[in-house]
């Protein structure tokens, strides 16, 4: 049978955990793969969708009860179609999480949470004990629903498909839940999930004061993403929107520089998939360095400086 990824989108544009997802869900299939965008005006998303490369069909559903895409109503979008497919496939992102559970329980089966491989299509491998084991999971429910860790599957292309394009009836509102207002915040640096470069900083620089004084021409000199451990965003020193780690966000950029981070376990868990990780650190007893593929044992107040003045 066919397997069905869930979109991420803003109804304009896909959001790049798509891409991912379609791979993993490229694995999953020994049919087709075909990709759902429930939303509102949501016309150019299904354009971008149906040039995935691997997708052979996409799904729409435009309705304004999926405009705000609450849970209960897209849930209730990919129940209509559900019997239809093998998998069901969800990027592990703060929506994927929200809506997935909700259709595994009315569909009766266990949800397979954060893979990161498939080895059969029964089949996942997922990271336990933040992410120090991987837990081999086989299932046998008739319909796999599954959320998928992003930073382990590499993005499909996002040019070079031509799915065809199936308008389906959106759902009516469920009424259980409605939509009030949305604060976003808005930056001009790489949103931390979709940034090539990250730099983080930790507890050790202090402050909110000397983290943005230190580490903020670091990230406006390399064009990067800027994150933070949860001590500094505990201690004040940054938003919770930058926190990358287990209870933050999971990210695999090609180069992500930590300064004045010890590495807690929490931490690596969120970060160790990046391709290339630089350490700053004066503690040359840091479980950073572990995993780090360049260490610097410095004080990170003289170091940063003096690389930005390099670049």
């Amino acid at each position: 049978m066919s397997v069905l990824v869930i979109a991420e989108h803003d109804h304009a544009t896909l959001k790049p955990a798509t891409l991912n997802t379609v791979t993993a869900g490229i694995a999953c299939a020994s049919g087709d793969v075909h990709v759902l965008v429930a939303g509102a005006n949501a016309a150019e998303a299904a354009k971008a969708a149906a040039q995935v490369a691997g997708v052979a069909k996409v799904i729409v559903a435009d309705s304004p009860s999926l405009a705000e895409n609450l849970a209960e109503n897209v849930a209730a979008q990919v129940l209509a179609i559900a019997k239809n497919y093998s998998h069901i496939l969800f990027p592990s992102t703060a929506n994927g999480k929200n809506v997935a559970p909700r259709v595994a329980a009315l569909l009766d089966v266990a949800q397979i949470s954060d893979i990161t491989k498939v080895d059969s299509p029964d089949t996942f491998e997922r990271p336990i004990y933040a992410g120090n084991a991987i837990a081999i999971v086989q299932s046998a429910d008739p319909i796999k629903v599954v959320t998928v860790r992003t930073t382990g599957f590499d993005p499909a292309a996002a040019t070079g498909g031509s799915a065809a394009i199936e308008n389906v009836d959106g759902v009516a509102d469920s009424g259980k839940s409605s939509f009030v207002g949305r604060e976003v915040t808005k930056s001009e640096r790489p949103e931390l999930t979709a940034a090539k470069i990250i730099v983080s900083g930790g507890r050790a620089l202090g402050s909110a004061e000397k983290f943005q004084e230190v580490m903020a021409p670091l990230a406006d000199k390399l064009n990067a993403g800027l994150g933070a451990s949860r001590a500094a965003v505990d201690a004040g020193y940054a938003p919770n929107d930058w926190q990358v780690g287990q209870t933050g966000k999971i990210v695999a950029p090609q180069l992500y520089i930590a300064a004045g981070i010890s590495g807690a376990i929490q931490h690596l868990a969120g970060m160790k998939d990046s391709k290339v990780i630089v350490a700053i650190n004066k503690d040359e007893e840091a479980p950073i360095f572990s995993v780090a593929d360049y260490g610097l044992v410095a004080d990170l107040f003289v170091a940063v400086p003096e690389l930005v003045k390099a670049l």
